[in-house]
């Protein structure tokens, strides 16, 4: 089933400056670009998700923002991610556009679901249903699905070993508005947490958030 939409929080102002430029010397960002980085901060949230402004990537592309998520439940954190805005008014290859979003999500999952063969695909198509369900165009999709395990060795050798799903992924928005990409993103961090979509027209609660969060520049 494709996931619901399920709106963001809003988020903490963002400096955009170019990635290989000071504060001193930064011109203004390209209108376009500042436009795509409001489009990040929409109205709520589910109240699984707790959202922040993150440092940028560093020399990636001219301009950059990104967001980091966690998805709790109740105090259990059961996924991280981040999602990164890059932005070359040239374009670079593969981009098949002047954005490109980079996304990642980790999640601890049970051994016996990291070991179905079919995690792979099902996992990429929660991005892409979600993508869909959030009519987040897009193009030049890619990324990888890898199955970690953890052992404790010495004196961690009594550590639990653990297994954690990793979704690596970038692709190309067909528009300056990113709200359904963010939105997207978050419902993908909800199904790797176990998570189920909300039902349509079911309301969210207020947002998760952390406590003075600090604005970055890239």
């Amino acid at each position: 089933m494709a996931p619901s939409h399920t709106p963001v929080v809003p988020m903490h102002s963002i400096s955009t400056y170019p990635s290989d430029m000071t504060l001193g010397d930064a011109p203004p960002a390209p209108a376009v670009f500042r436009r795509a980085v409001a489009s990040l901060r929409p109205a709520e949230v589910r109240p699984e998700i707790e959202l922040e402004d993150i440092p940028a990537p560093q020399r990636l592309a001219p301009y950059s923002a990104a967001i980091g998520a966690s998805v709790y439940r109740d105090d259990d954190e059961l996924a991280v991610g981040r999602l990164i805005v890059l932005f070359d008014p040239d374009g670079q290859r593969g981009w098949d556009g002047q954005f490109r979003l980079v996304a990642y999500v980790r999640a601890d999952m049970e051994p016996e679901i990291t070991e179905d063969p079919l995690l792979g695909p099902v996992a990429w198509s929660w991005l892409t249903e979600a993508l869909e369900a959030h009519d987040a165009g897009y193009a030049a999709a890619g990324g990888t699905v890898t199955r970690a395990v953890s052992e404790g060795f010495g004196n961690k050798a009594e550590d639990p070993v653990t297994t954690e799903l990793e979704l690596r992924a970038s692709w190309s928005p067909l528009d300056e508005d990113l709200s359904g990409h963010v939105s997207a993103w978050c419902d993908l961090m909800c199904l790797a947490a176990g998570i189920p979509p909300l039902p349509p027209g079911v309301a969210t609660l207020p947002p998760r958030r952390r406590e003075d969060p600090e604005p970055f520049r890239t």
